[in-house]
């Protein structure tokens, strides 16, 4: 994987679009894609987390909560780790509107942002009755990350490959979560207790359906 990052098969494609948008930056362009970005930012996301963990501990919805830790903050610490293995550098680290630390593969906000706007949308979608309502939710999700991703490109932050590899690493670890958080829903839906009988000393083992509310149901 490092070695296919760094010796890129898309490197002409990668510094051509990078050179492009640099040459155009002005200070109004650097502005509002500034303001695109920041859907993406640790600083947003962590807001966002922070609110959403408090709702789910007040509703008692620990299974959704275990499963947005990690997904959100779990797959965007494994990105960083990507980061540290790969070492490839910023597309630029000197001009006017260029303030990058740290290394580009791959792009830390477009994984978060698919990340944390991906998992939002698996919570509320089962929730969602017309299907109006759906693709715009699904509209919606897809638009911020690809917002995000366009304005790291454009800021001169990330490669085009950073981004598509983020956003395909984001989609896989999703996946993953999904996958795993399966067995967790099924133990809790059907627990077992104690009936006691009418006769004195005897007792009836049996499954019992127990209302639960692990949190927004999530077809995993």
């Amino acid at each position: 994987m490092a070695a296919l990052a760094v010796a890129n098969p898309f490197w002409s494609a990668d510094h051509g679009i990078a050179t492009w948008f640099h040459e155009r930056l002005t200070p109004v362009f650097v502005s509002v894609l500034g303001a695109f970005t920041e859907f993406g930012s640790a600083e947003w996301i962590g807001v966002i987390l922070f609110a959403l963990v408090l709702f789910f501990a007040w509703k008692r919805w620990w299974p959704s909560l275990v499963t947005l830790v990690v997904a959100v903050p779990g797959g965007m610490l494994l990105n960083e780790w990507l980061k540290l293995i790969v070492h490839r550098h910023r597309p630029f680290v000197d001009g006017p509107f260029v303030d990058w630390s740290g290394y580009s593969f791959a792009s830390g906000h477009t994984i978060g942002a698919t990340l944390l706007y991906g998992q939002l949308l698996l919570f509320i979608l089962p929730a969602l009755k017309t299907r109006h309502l759906r693709l715009l939710s699904i509209f919606s999700a897809v638009f911020l990350v690809l917002l995000v991703g366009f304005s790291r490109i454009a800021l001169g932050a990330h490669f085009l490959t950073d981004v598509l590899a983020a956003i395909i690493f984001g989609i896989v670890w999703l996946m993953l979560c999904m996958v795993l958080r399966k067995p967790i829903r099924r133990r809790n839906l059907q627990p077992e207790i104690i009936i006691p009988l009418a006769s004195p000393g005897e007792a009836l083992l049996a499954p019992v359906v127990a209302e639960t509310h692990p949190g927004p149901t999530l077809e995993a």
